[in-house]
């Protein structure tokens, strides 16, 4: 991909997004998007950041080491969005500037144990389980206020949100209901005294619904730098 034909992408989702944002009553650039970089070069990345793209997202703890590694820019806000085993943790903790995926509280805490001291706390989401799917990963919603008031009083840890990620739907109206089912977790957390303000959902193809239901950070690789291999 030429790097016009990227940054012509990010423009057009970017606009895409704030036209979402105005039509569902949201505050104008309330909503961040995400760059999933998983599996694409390191040259794509570097075009999307001469773009002015600043925020990128990966799915593999080694993949993701190698590239902060080889990308090692201060302009770049790196989130980790897969699943997380806990000999991999200190590949992420002193690198990352979130996690998304966060349904245990053994992984957390090994994060947090792993941060530097001298950096500022790493953001997580906890991640739910939405749909109940078995092959999923993601905390089942009855033990998610147990995992947050677990993750909040750890050190070196921001609790940020919450993270889902559905079964694809193709109807917008079956899409928001499965988004709103997160931000209604997200509202009853905060009435118990949590102060979360962030909800990572949508995609490449259900970004419009998440964005009309709350989504503060939607995720999106596809319509930026095309279908990976």
């Amino acid at each position: 991909m030429k790097s016009e034909e990227l940054c012509k992408n990010l423009d057009v989702l970017l606009t895409d997004i704030r036209r979402c944002e105005q039509a569902h009553g949201r505050r104008p650039g309330s909503v961040q998007l995400l760059a999933v970089s998983k599996t694409k070069p390191h040259a794509m990345i570097e075009e999307a950041l001469q773009c002015g793209q600043r925020h990128f997202g990966e799915n593999y703890a080694q993949e993701f080491a190698e590239k902060t590694a080889a990308l090692n820019s201060n302009q770049i806000d790196w989130h980790f969005i897969g699943p997380l085993q806990s000999n991999k943790t200190q590949l992420i903790a002193p690198y990352a500037s979130w996690v998304h995926s966060i349904d245990r509280i053994k992984i957390a805490r090994r994060l947090s144990a792993q941060r530097p001291k001298q950096m500022q706390p790493l953001n997580l989401c906890l991640q739910v389980n939405i749909d109940d799917e078995p092959e999923k990963s993601g905390i089942a919603a009855n033990q998610l206020q147990g995992l947050a008031q677990q993750v909040n009083e750890l050190e070196h840890i921001h609790l940020r949100g919450l993270m889902c990620i559905p079964k694809p739907r193709s109807n917008v109206d079956d899409q928001r209901r499965a988004f709103a089912r997160l931000r209604q977790m997200l509202e009853a957390l905060n009435k118990k005294g949590f102060q979360l303000d962030t909800l990572s959902m949508g995609m490449s193809g259900d970004y419009s619904a998440a964005i009309a239901e709350g989504a503060t950070i939607v995720r999106v690789g596809t319509a930026i730098f095309g279908t990976r291999r």
